[in-house]
């Protein structure tokens, strides 16, 4: 806590309390979209519910084929947590890998790993979680402004590993809009009492003439979690890190941009189902740029690229380092937007090269042998209103991929892979208040580096992996249905989906165990569990909605009600269930929104899981509530805030049915946060 007071006090110093404009980052730098480009304005209702991923244009969330998710920064406070994953843990369809408290992707509709992409503003996270779930990513949630979960016609915009769907953390350390106000900042700091866990964080945005300065930072300090069992060992995480970024605007209203920021990540977390704890850092250096090419066909030249350093160590209690992991990567993008051609209202063109170099040194270096990946694409996004009330989306994506690393067979082994996706959505309007949208898309994936070279051990997850060089490519031909209903004081949205995958590739448990050499038996007690990758049919489907009424509405606030659930089936040709999925899950609340207070629960039940993969176990239903009491005091200085949130208020013992590890560890217990955000804007 004294680091948390310490940490808030400097900064509070340094920003005073000022205003700042809210307006959409690319709003400035890019044509109209949907009804505006056929010369009708948008719903006012829609203005301030933009997303930036799942369209080049900036269009409003409810403007898309496929329902988009966006968190805000409110939101995001309020989760806490160390990893992008507990941000979205309440958002239906979307799950965790729950490893560790420094190691949990998302996972979306029962897919993770390669088939989520994790992204920062845009662009690659540049790090090994794909590797290994024991992994974490260096994007912390504090640092993220909001948060955009994106399916269909756009995630081809940004590669064939989102099948899944694309995870995009977006922040403003290279800022993207001219700001009307000269300083603007924000304050947080927040203790909860499962693990002890002291957060802070904070940012000023700084305009000096045409030039706009960034600077934010946090720490993350957390002790071993306490759970209904006990004290969960080696749980414990301690991280910080922070950025520094500036743009500078020109040309005509000054839509032209071009920034740059260097950012830090370092972390140490434990490996609860192990002794190990992993010490993590990346240096990243991001470069945005904007340039407005006149009002006629070609509108918007964007340019965003990323170098990535990282490197973390697995250490022994006693500070032996077992194995480091290195990843050199780096990410460049352009995309060009077209403003209306014949029936297109708009249209993008872009290119993506991505060239990654990853190595494993030590002990566990036979893991996974040195690696390079090369790939280059081109992708195409386009959008068409064939009426006031029908609209179309179109993307298409080719890519070419050379992957370089030495399988079991210990004989060095180049893979080359071009695979080419489609996708088309429509969305149709028959009324104001209710949306339907189905797409449809094809989508061919690359094998993944430890898909084709795995050739060891791997003592984070305690698993003797390998993979197969001889490996596929893996195509999803998806189908999904969406409608939405904002009428009055109800809403609601909702989806039902089938994914239909050839050569799925997936981690196979055999049921023997290993040994590090190699040697391998039907011992149970063996050290390392024996998973081989390999690749089969397989059939996702499912269906997951949220709605919400409005019991009551004064002049002082507004009462409402909450229902959502999401349920996800998947299973292999051969008749077996698909490994690791979540159960389904089921529940609601209430909320209580006002200008001076804010308060809800949210009471959610997770299903038993008997849907197991081979030689795995089945997971036991759980009950999780959650609850929230946020404070505005001061009416002109609406941006001050205490709040006192309760997680898992009901100590129930939770197991996530997608770890390797859940028979051995057990999810956080209750938990109470107190909360303190101080922002200026």
């Amino acid at each position: 806590m004294r680091n948390v007071f310490l940490t808030g006090a400097a900064l509070a110093a340094l920003l005073p309390a000022c205003a700042q404009a809210q307006t959409d980052p690319q709003a400035s730098t890019t044509p109209p979209s949907g009804a505006e480009a056929r010369g009708r304005p948008e719903p006012a209702a829609n203005k301030g519910d933009i997303i930036i991923t799942a369209s080049p244009f900036a269009v409003s969330r409810d403007d898309t084929a496929a329902i988009a998710v966006k968190v805000d920064r409110n939101e995001i406070l309020a989760a806490g947590g160390s990893s992008l994953a507990d941000s979205l843990a309440s958002v239906p369809g979307i799950s965790a890998t729950g490893f560790a408290a420094g190691a949990s992707r998302p996972i979306i509709r029962g897919m993770d790993a390669t088939r989520v992409r994790i992204l920062e503003n845009g662009v690659s996270s540049s790090d090994v979680s794909d590797i290994g779930p024991d992994h974490g990513m260096p994007i912390d949630p504090l640092s993220a402004q909001s948060i955009e979960v994106v399916r269909g016609a756009g995630t081809l915009r940004y590669g064939s590993q989102a099948i899944g769907g694309v995870v995009n953390a977006i922040n403003n350390r290279v800022p993207t809009l001219l700001p009307t106000e000269a300083l603007s900042g924000e304050l947080n700091g927040s203790f909860g009492t499962a693990a002890n866990t002291a957060e802070t964080s904070g940012l000023a945005d700084a305009k000096l003439g045409n030039f706009v300065l960034h600077a934010d930072g946090f720490y993350r300090h957390a002790d071993d979690y306490d759970t209904p069992l006990g004290t969960q060992a080696n749980s414990f995480f301690r991280g910080h890190g922070g950025a520094l970024g500036g743009s500078y605007f020109f040309g005509p209203e000054s839509k032209s941009r071009i920034g740059v920021a260097v950012t830090q990540y370092d972390a140490k977390y434990g490996i609860p189902s192990d002794t190990t704890y992993i010490d993590m850092r990346q240096t990243k250096i991001l470069g945005r740029a904007s340039f407005d090419l006149g009002s006629g066909v070609l509108h918007t030249l964007n340019i965003d690229t990323s170098y990535a350093n990282y490197k973390h160590d697995e250490d022994d209690p006693d500070g032996t380092i077992e194995a480091t992991f290195k990843n050199k990567e780096l990410d460049g993008r352009a995309e060009l937007l077209f403003g209306p051609i014949g029936p297109l209202s708009n249209t993008a063109l872009g290119v993506e090269v991505q060239r990654r170099k990853f190595q494993a040194l030590g002990a566990d270096r036979s893991y996974l042998f040195p690696t390079t990946t090369q790939s280059e694409a081109a992708f195409l996004f386009t959008e068409m209103p064939l009426s006031d009330a029908l609209k179309l989306q179109a993307s298409g994506r080719v890519e070419h991929i050379h992957a370089d690393g030495t399988p079991a067979s210990n004989i060095f082994t180049s893979s080359e892979f071009t695979p080419v996706s489609g996708a088309i959505g429509a969305l149709y309007s028959p009324a104001q208040a209710v949306k339907f949208g189905l797409t449809f898309s094809s989508t061919g994936r690359a094998p993944a580096i430890t898909e084709l070279f795995a050739r060891g051990g791997h003592d984070g997850p305690d698993t003797f992996e390998t993979g197969d060089p001889r490996l596929r490519i893996e195509r999803a031909n998806s189908l999904e249905g969406s409608v939405r209903v904002n009428s009055g004081r109800f809403k609601f949205e909702g989806s039902v989906y089938s994914t239909w995958f050839k050569n799925y590739i997936y981690g196979n448990l055999t049921g023997r165990t290993c040994d590090d050499d190699g040697v391998c038996s039907l011992d149970p007690d063996g050290e390392l569990k024996e998973l081989n990758y390999l690749q089969q049919g397989a059939h996702f489907r499912g269906l997951e909605g949220i709605a919400s009424y409005q019991l009551l509405k004064t002049e002082s606030g507004g009462l409402e009600v909450k229902a959502q659930g999401d349920y996800v089936r998947a299973t292999l040709d051969d008749g077996s269930n698909v490994p690791r999925i979540p159960p389904y899950r089921y529940g609601g609340g209430l909320s209580w929104t006002s200008s001076k207070l804010d308060a809800g629960f949210l009471f959610l039940h997770s299903a038993r899981q008997d849907n197991f993969g081979a030689f795995d176990t089945s997971t036991p239903g759980f009950n999780s509530l959650n609850a929230q009491v946020a404070l505005h005091p001061f009416k002109d200085h609406p941006g001050i805030e205490f709040a006192v949130v309760g997680q898992n208020l009901t100590n129930d013992v939770q197991r996530d049915a997608a770890a390797l590890n859940k028979d051995v560890v057990v999810m956080p217990g209750r938990n109470i946060r107190f909360v303190l955000r101080l922002a200026t804007f």
